[in-house]
């Protein structure tokens, strides 16, 4: 896709801004929390770092995707879940604990799993006549500075000026609303020639990524008797994605990418509050006393 001012400087700034206010909701005593409850941390680290990107795969093989929208869908499955994810986790009474957990371990993870996975992607989907390629380092130093470094700046601030931290907390969230929304707009007016395409394509696959994945994520923890907050945590873990870094990806850090690259993130990131607002409404309402 064609840089922009968009993809160019707001994309990255909203992802910063973004990363900034996971960063802030941390503590080192999150990551900690691997070895207090070791088999719910691994469950929904293996969803979605391994099961999740399978499921994509198997999903572009069973619906024949053109190349561009299968590329981006692998695009989409190797991102992490973020601050969206934690604030729907907690709405639905979850264990919102353990979702900050997952979501900062995710994110470290794809540090290393991006490069890996997408360049995977790439090679396969590409043609003798028009190949991709993720530069490697290029995309670990672009993932620092706008992903690990934020959350370690919101993660500085919260531990040393605490107060300032809870009153960042809200603008922050709404920034990254605002962003993602322009960013989501801006990106269908350039492709909206083939658009409404591209999106009949990208959405069957996309619902179908989405419901998979929210199923597996809860019933595998039901399965290895995780409590029902763990088991929404690890549902809405496994099925929410940071579209935004998707789009990141997607538009800035592969060279001469297709527009296609970005529907699947754009698709995904809209659809996705639907469940959403099932779970928030559904387990929202219930009582805690009723959790096993």
């Amino acid at each position: 896709m064609e840089k922009s001012l968009l993809t160019s400087v707001i994309l990255p700034i909203s992802l910063a801004v973004i990363m900034l206010g996971m960063g802030l909701s941390l503590r080192v005593d999150d990551f900690k929390r691997v070895f207090k409850f070791p088999k719910a941390v691994l469950i929904g680290t293996v969803n979605q770092i391994i099961l999740l990107p399978l499921l994509a795969w198997a999903l572009i093989s069973l619906l024949d995707l053109d190349a561009g929208i299968a590329i981006g869908l692998i695009i989409l499955s190797v991102c992490p879940g973020g601050t969206t994810s934690n604030l729907i986790s907690h709405v639905s009474k979850g264990d919102t604990a353990l979702s900050v957990t997952l979501t900062a371990i995710s994110t470290c993870a794809t540090f290393f799993t991006i490069p890996i996975i997408v360049n995977l992607a790439l090679a396969h989907f590409s043609t003798e006549t028009q190949k991709f390629e993720l530069p490697i380092t290029q995309t670990i130093g672009a993932l620092f500075l706008i992903t690990i470094l934020p959350i370690s700046i919101g993660m500085t601030i919260k531990k040393r000026f605490p107060n300032l931290a809870e009153k960042l907390d809200k603008p922050v969230r709404v920034l990254s609303v605002v962003f993602f929304a322009i960013i989501l707009a801006g990106i269908t007016y350039k492709v909206r020639d083939t658009f409404f395409e591209f999106l009949a394509e990208s959405g069957l696959a996309c619902g179908l990524l989405l419901f998979s994945t929210l199923t597996l994520g809860f019933f595998s923890a039901r399965f290895f008797k995780l409590t029902l907050p763990q088991s929404i945590t690890i549902s809405i873990e496994t099925g929410i994605q940071n579209g935004t870094l998707g789009l990141l990806v997607a538009t800035q850090l592969i060279p001469n990418a297709l527009p296609e690259f970005s529907i699947p993130s754009a698709t995904y990131g809209l659809m996705m509050f639907i469940p959403a607002m099932f779970f928030m409404m559904f387990f929202g309402k219930r009582k805690r006393s009723t959790d096993s």
